[in-house]
């Protein structure tokens, strides 16, 4: 949302200032400026438990109740708790991969996990200032789409070498891997070119992102980055559209290993690298942003879980990573997404058509408060594997539901 604002501590100037005003205190309310009222977490200069006892404001959960103000809970708290990952700096139990497990969280606790909390709070600001000061005017960010893809295992079978394909044909014989290999068949992974074609026809500009750890491990399965298939494809990728690095799960336990995972990709692309998007959602904070940031990383879109779709930060909107340990703002932007094609297919034993219903609820919340709605997409899960089955139509008829109610040439809104 587009406003212009002033920021300052200086009671005069803000006593004479003519226009809208908001003061952060705990005041009484008057007629003169808006009053949102204040718990104290933002003068704090230590970690510790907070007490975020939720309650119900206009039909919506909100937490730090406050007194005399004009909204009942300090926004500006509760917004800085969610949005700098607050509570995932503080104990919690991981889950099966190491990761802050989705259960711990507030929003799953008290059941608005599924929705972008933040942006529905800052527009229920808006109205109460635009009542409050009738000549009040904002101007709204207008609703994005943006499609985003982690090629974790480029291929099938096509470039694995005899030996792994040997040892996956013995582990699960398939008369397709065979066809494949011997060029009667595409590659049942290769979504590649169909992809190409969606996004043309619907004035698509996609992200995507490409995992090249050095060596194959338990979490780490995609063609070498040696290999020149793999070099030819990330270079047709790079010709058309933004790509980022995937660090390896590898990554987790080697940090160095991060800059040359990146150089790697550089050089293949002949592009510089500054987006990333950790392979199976795999970060710790604040660790996780510290080594992205120190590697010339300025946007991550790793913000989500990966074992539940939803929005990890209550945000669907893009925000600047706060170093809550050492209290200090970053230049690291944060991208959230809010749907993965593994989370439903792996994680919520999802259908198809479970997931595009799930896919337009939040298509729809997303919208309705001017956000940005991002998901991700495997080249597996888009492909012609038949345990994918049905997935890909699925997609094709969401992308077409995005276009039809929305006008990308003239509005610029997919992108």
């Amino acid at each position: 949302m587009l406003v212009d604002f002033l920021i300052t501590t200086d009671p005069a100037a803000f006593h004479n200032y003519d226009g809208p005003k908001i003061k952060y205190t705990n005041e009484a309310v008057s007629n003169d400026h808006l009053i949102i009222g204040s718990c104290g977490l933002l003068f704090e200069n230590s970690i510790r438990g907070q007490d975020t006892r939720c309650f119900e404001v206009n039909n919506y959960t909100a937490f730090f109740k406050t007194e005399n103000a004009d909204l009942p809970f300090d926004l500006l708290a509760a917004s800085f708790y969610l949005l700098s990952r607050y509570e995932e700096y503080l104990p919690y139990k991981k889950d099966i991969y190491g990761r802050y497990a989705y259960e711990n969280s507030l929003a799953f606790k008290e059941n608005f996990l599924h929705l972008p909390l933040i942006n529905i709070w800052v527009n229920h600001l808006i109205k109460i200032l635009q009542n409050k000061f009738g000549g009040f005017t904002i101007h709204p960010s207008p609703f994005t789409f943006l499609p985003t893809y982690d090629i974790d295992i480029a291929f099938a079978y096509k470039y694995k070498g005899w030996l792994r394909n040997t040892g996956g044909f013995i582990k699960s014989p398939a008369i397709s891997r065979i066809k494949v290999l011997l060029g009667l068949d595409k590659d049942p992974f290769d979504s590649y070119d169909w992809l190409n074609e969606l996004h043309s026809r619907n004035h698509l500009q996609p992200l995507y992102f490409f995992l090249l750890a050095r060596n194959n491990g338990s979490y780490d399965k995609n063609i070498l980055p040696r290999k020149k298939a793999m070099w030819k494809l990330v270079q047709k990728h790079a010709k058309n559209y933004t790509i980022g690095i995937h660090p390896s799960w590898q990554t987790g336990d080697k940090p160095a290993l991060l800059k040359n995972e990146k150089e790697h990709l550089e050089l293949m692309s002949g592009k510089t690298i500054t987006s990333s998007r950790q392979h199976f959602i795999r970060f710790t904070l604040p660790d996780g942003y510290r080594l992205l940031r120190d590697n010339g990383i300025q946007d991550d879109y790793s913000m989500g879980y990966g074992s539940s779709n939803g929005f990890r930060a209550s945000a669907a909107s893009s925000f600047y990573w706060y170093d809550l340990q050492k209290n200090e703002p970053t230049l690291l932007r944060i991208h959230p997404f809010c749907f993965m094609d593994a989370n439903s297919f792996y994680e919520q034993n999802g259908s198809p058509s479970e997931a595009y219903n799930e896919l337009m609820q939040l298509y729809s919340i997303c919208k309705e408060v001017n956000g940005q709605l991002i998901t991700i997409w495997h080249n597996n899960f888009l492909g012609t594997d038949p345990q994918f089955a049905g997935w890909r139509s699925v997609y094709e008829q969401f992308i077409l539901e995005v276009k039809r109610s929305t006008d990308p040439i003239k509005n610029n809104k997919l992108y």
